[in-house]
């Protein structure tokens, strides 16, 4: 039995099964994703889905799916299943699906009456090529034949494919196979058998299939998807045959080995933190020979906040000291007037945010963490360093600006620059112009720990001109933000206005390595959010003792984008609570976090399994919702089980 398993009455029950989902990667920024079950239930679902750089930097899904059906004797055993309107699945091949096991990669089992046949896939790695390996491991039956169309969709991961008459329905012979084209500047899909196959071209729409979780989520949910025809395959007792579907094509006797060969490559998911360390690879991706960090799964491209709160986790934490400078070579190439971009490549990048920049410092100062001599850190950095700590001085886009009592302001009408930026109607729905108090925590760190490394270095210069600023800043900080009656930090502050909602913001004044508050104020801060933010699943964007909480997460996007920070769990601010309580508890804290830590391995078979999801609703029992594996979430875990250790 693998550490990731699901027996037959948990796969046929839809319910159960249709919950779960499966994420491969190939690590240049593809994926293939669907759910245990192989029923798409998201238009982001699908076999091959890879970037087309001759139309936009985004992912587009090629392959949504292969067909299968197994012909024993001449009846034929449709193993597939696609759902379409009124909840009507047709065919129902999930019936004969009798175990899953993930590991060492995502295999299915069916029963055919005494046959017995299964099903494995892997994600090439640098590829954009999935490989599919059938077996049939046993039989009675004298004659088998596998048969498979391919159901190709062609389309951005955000829109859906829609019956057309300017498709391009002709194919191209290759080696064991055909390959396909449907629209001039796409790349063309190679679909390759390891042994002899025939190909039947019969190009043919299939119309209203729909995505479950699109409904549920608001959005068009109906899909047509173009067949161009059907490969048929004769498959022994104990004979496996591998099928390869690709951008180029592969010579059919190397599918085997090469299957053979990507397994090898893996890490085991056979533990909690062996599938935390899969999930951590998965979201290092090469773009145009530049690495990155991919935010989240399935929807979310490169931004920039995240892959600085991402990295130390992804990175250091696994001793990957290689991928943490690339990524950051990568982002100081689009460091503009003291920002980092937030989202976007090329001409499409935005600098919308107020916080990116400052955790830039917090990044270096994890990775400063492993060094026993700190001072060549500001030969590497340090000039985007002293580029961003005098843009904020001097003020730069949005309004960014330090002002004269050393705290700095942030925001525009209708801008959204901290990391709760949900926007609905124009409007952002936590309006927070002004002091924000972890933009200011962030802020007084990087000053902080500049002023470390540059004194290492030797850099006097620098040293003379920043050195008045923290001492400024830590009276403003306690002027601004603190209330000695409530004991804590208020969340924002604009003119005489002060925000005094309960939100894990203020948990980095405490948690970051320098801090601008006392020992006994930092004290008052970590009390207030752990009564009233922590969950087993993070902390909770705003207390339930205010009015506006809600911590649920469904409906249309405006609906979701309503709760998204009014009292929603996030995974990756227990990253942040982890070193507030260590911090302040020592050695005793560390079994609290511990079980916190722990207490994640339940989720290994829910939601996307083997990972972690975006964010989990703010009551119990804490459903997963959003992104089914996101960076920062696996990133903190892994950072919190490096503490964990460290502490021993």
């Amino acid at each position: 039995m693998s550490y990731i398993d699901f027996e037959k009455k948990q796969l046929i029950n839809l319910k159960y099964s249709l919950d779960r989902e499966l994420l491969r990667t190939n690590r240049v920024g593809g994926y293939a994703s669907s759910t245990i079950i192989n029923t798409n239930t998201r238009k982001y679902h699908g076999l091959l889905v890879v970037p087309q750089p001759l139309i936009d930097d985004l992912n587009h899904v090629l392959l949504s799916t292969v067909d299968e059906t197994l012909t024993v004797n001449d009846f034929d055993f449709h193993l597939s299943m696609r759902m379409y309107p009124n909840g009507n699945y047709d065919p129902k091949g999930h019936k004969y699906i009798r175990d899953f096991k993930s590991d060492p990669n995502p295999k299915l089992v069916y029963r055919l009456g005494q046959t017995i046949f299964t099903r494995e896939s892997i994600f090439a790695e640098n590829e954009n090529r999935i490989l599919i390996r059938y077996t049939l491991e046993d039989s009675l039956a004298e004659s088998v034949t596998l048969k498979l169309k391919p159901f190709l969709a062609y389309r951005n991961v955000h829109s859906l494919s829609k019956a057309n008459t300017w498709v391009e329905s002709k194919y191209t012979s290759v080696a064991n196979g055909a390959s396909w084209q449907m629209y001039r500047g796409y790349s063309k899909v190679f679909m390759q058998c390891s042994k002899n196959a025939k190909y039947t071209h019969v190009p043919d729409w299939y119309y209203n299939i729909e995505y479950l979780r699109e409904a549920e989520r608001g959005y068009e949910c109906k899909e047509d998807l173009f067949v161009p025809g059907a490969f048929e395959v004769n498959i022994k007792k104990g004979e496996s045959v591998v099928i390869s579907v690709g951008l180029e094509e592969k010579t059919p006797s190397t599918f085997k080995r090469q299957f053979t060969a990507e397994i090898k490559k893996r890490t085991s998911r056979d533990n909690f933190e062996n599938c935390l360390l899969n999930a951590a690879d998965e979201f290092f991706v090469t773009f145009n020979k530049n690495k990155e960090i991919i935010a989240g799964y399935p929807w979310f491209g490169r931004w920039g906040r995240d892959t600085f709160i991402s990295l130390p986790g992804l990175a250091l934490s696994r001793g990957d000291v290689k991928s943490f400078k690339a990524v950051m070579k990568t982002m100081l190439s689009e460091l503009k007037d003291g920002l980092f971009p937030n989202v976007g490549h090329g001409k499409q990048l935005a600098f919308n945010s107020a916080d990116a920049s400052l955790w830039f410092f917090w990044a270096i100062q994890n990775y400063a963490e492993g060094l026993k001599n700190k001072a060549p850190i500001w030969k590497e950095y340090g000039k985007a360093m002293k580029q961003i700590l005098r843009s904020y001085k001097k003020g730069t886009l949005y309004k960014i600006k330090m002002h004269d009592n050393g705290l700095v302001w942030q925001g525009e009408q209708g801008k959204a620059l901290t990391w709760m930026d949900a926007i609905v109607h124009g409007k952002p729905v936590t309006p927070r112009t002004g002091y924000a108090v972890e933009i200011n925590a962030l802020w007084y760190n990087a000053i902080k720990f500049s002023l470390e490394i540059a004194d290492l270095a030797g850099d006097k210069t620098f040293v003379k001109e920043w050195a008045k600023w923290p001492q400024i800043i830590e009276d403003s900080f306690v002027n601004i933000f603190w209330d000695s009656d409530k004991r804590y930090l208020a969340d924002f502050v604009n003119g005489d206005y002060k925000n005094w909602d309960v939100r894990p913001n203020m948990i980095f004044a405490v948690s970051l390595p320098y801090s601008p508050i006392s020992e006994n104020k930092q004290h008052g801060v970590l009390d207030v959010v752990q009564a009233e933010l922590l969950t087993s699943r993070g902390l909770r964007t705003l207390s339930p003792k205010n009015d506006a909480y809600n911590g649920s997460y469904s409906g249309d996007q405006s609906s979701r984008d309503l709760s998204y920070h009014q009292g929603v769990v996030w995974p990756w601010l227990l990253g942040a609570f982890a070193d507030a309580y260590i911090k302040l508890q020592g050695e005793s804290g560390k079994s609290l976090i511990e079980n916190l830590y722990k207490g994640f391995e339940k989720e290994m078979n829910k939601d996307g399994i083997g990972t972690i999801s975006e964010i989990y609703e703010g009551d119990p029992p804490f459903h997963g919702k959003g992104g089914i594996s996101q960076a920062w979430s696996v990133a903190e875990l892994l950072r919190i089980n490096k503490m964990i250790k460290a502490k021993k």
